[in-house]
């Protein structure tokens, strides 16, 4: 899957492109809308976007939980090989789930409080009064989705393309971090 993000300056041209992908088929679970005004959202009932859409939850938790993978593979199975304690395996394994848990709770608390990644760069806009509009879309049918975007609502500028998966290693401005 693609998102597509959109710009656009008024809601009722967001109402209005909300109408023609209800037409096309396309659900509220697959196009998301960023604003800083949520009760005209609310009023003109458009789909808002979710906290999991507006923060870093999901890539800092995932994050959390790779952190606690790898101090469990650094501490649980070291211990659970040369330690003499006589515990089962389960508590071991208990232990190393706990950390890999534990780890993702952590990362949630830093992701909660972080804007997503991927919509970071539209702040100012938001702020501004703009609504952004994000449209997943399969690959397959991404031109399409410009093509008829581009065809009846120009007055949404596309302002750039990302996969619509979270990258728990994306850096500024959502390139992939490689060390």
């Amino acid at each position: 899957m693609k998102r597509l993000f959109y710009l656009v300056d008024s809601i009722d041209s967001v109402q209005d492109i909300s109408d023609d992908l209800h037409e096309k088929g396309i659900t509220n679970w697959r196009f998301h809308i960023v604003s800083k005004d949520d009760a005209g959202l609310y009023t003109h009932r458009l789909h808002g976007a979710s906290v999991l859409d507006r923060t870093d939850l999901v890539r800092f938790v995932e994050r959390g939980m790779m952190i606690g993978a790898l101090f469990g593979l650094a501490v649980v199975v070291p211990l659970a090989v040369f330690s003499s304690l006589p515990l089962p395996t389960i508590a071991w394994f208990a232990m190393f789930v706990f950390l890999v848990v534990a780890g993702g709770w952590l990362g949630g608390f830093g992701g909660i409080s972080s804007e997503n990644y991927r919509i970071r760069r539209f702040h100012r806009d938001i702020d501004d009064g703009k609504y952004l509009v994000m449209v997943d879309t399969p690959k397959a049918h991404v031109e399409e989705m410009k093509m008829l975007m581009a065809k009846n609502h120009p007055e949404a500028t596309l302002q750039g393309e990302s996969s619509s998966f979270n990258n728990p290693f994306a850096i500024k401005g959502g390139k992939f971090h490689r060390a």
